[in-house]
């Protein structure tokens, strides 16, 4: 993504329940203005996001937080190889722990994928925090289609240079985070993880995002979504991408995400 951005961002270590957790947010917050909280995917970090948090921050003049959940980038390992099914629930509890750290009152979430339904989950579980919720390629349920996604991402873990590429980000924990996203979701227990009961409970304005060819969902995710929640929706497939349109497409993302938030935003 091209372009020079007056904002720095400043990182830092923050001690949660004993764990560090790395988040990245501004030097100089603006003044009653909300954040814009980035919930990446299941083998996303901080830096994998490049420069699209800024460049979205100066679209909104929002302020913003963008962190690696443990396990991730410069965050603390794992303190468990194995996880729960409730694992995404969690990170959501997680998530308002490092808001109350911060002292952040109003957040916009953009989660993708893994870091999609841990936004919607948040919003459900703690409204009074939320303004807004993007939504990139979200699961609320599991289909044939996510497990077969997983298999072949397996498969090009085994086969290419994609352990070192992520070793960049995430060092020595690599292996652990891929197997934990791997046999959690490919578990025979996992195959009834559902959270659209949680939907109708999300009151703010919700923006539902996803690939025409994502290869880990179907339309029936965006759709039981947009659906489900009592706050306005809004559904964008993006057309000629995959699961990460805003790699893939970051133009068309950028203009959606930003005519969102300034939408609803004073």
């Amino acid at each position: 993504m091209l372009g020079t951005w007056k904002r720095n961002l400043k990182e830092f270590d923050l001690d949660i329940n004993g764990s560090s957790v790395r988040v990245a947010t501004d030097d100089n917050p603006i003044q009653n203005r909300p954040y814009i909280v980035f919930l990446h995917d299941s083998l996303g970090c901080i830096s994998l996001w490049k420069d699209l948090p800024i460049q979205l921050g100066e679209m909104t003049n929002c302020n913003l937080l963008v962190y690696d959940r443990i396990g991730y980038g410069k965050s603390d390992p794992f303190a468990s190889k194995t996880r729960n099914n409730s694992y995404l629930e969690d990170e959501a509890d997680y998530l308002i722990k490092i808001l109350q750290k911060l002292n952040i009152k109003k957040v916009i979430l953009f989660g993708h994928s893994d870091g999609g339904s841990i936004a919607l989950i948040t919003a459900s579980r703690y409204p009074s925090y939320i303004l807004g919720v993007i939504s990139e390629g979200a699961h609320v349920f599991v289909e044939e289609i996510t497990i077969e996604g997983i298999l072949k991402a397996k498969e090009i873990f085994k086969t290419t240079k994609l352990k070192q590429i992520l070793e960049k980000y995430h060092g020595y924990k690599t292996e652990d985070i891929f197997n934990a996203w791997v046999d959690t979701w490919l578990s025979q227990n996992f195959r009834n993880w559902n959270i659209e009961y949680l939907l109708p409970s999300i009151k703010c304005p919700v923006l539902v995002l996803q690939g025409e060819f994502d290869e880990y969902g179907t339309e029936k995710q965006v759709d039981a979504i947009a659906n489900a929640v009592s706050g306005k929706s809004i559904k964008k497939m993006i057309p000629n991408a995959k699961h990460t349109p805003h790699k893939e497409k970051p133009e068309i993302i950028m203009e959606d995400i930003s005519n969102f938030i300034n939408s609803f935003l004073p």
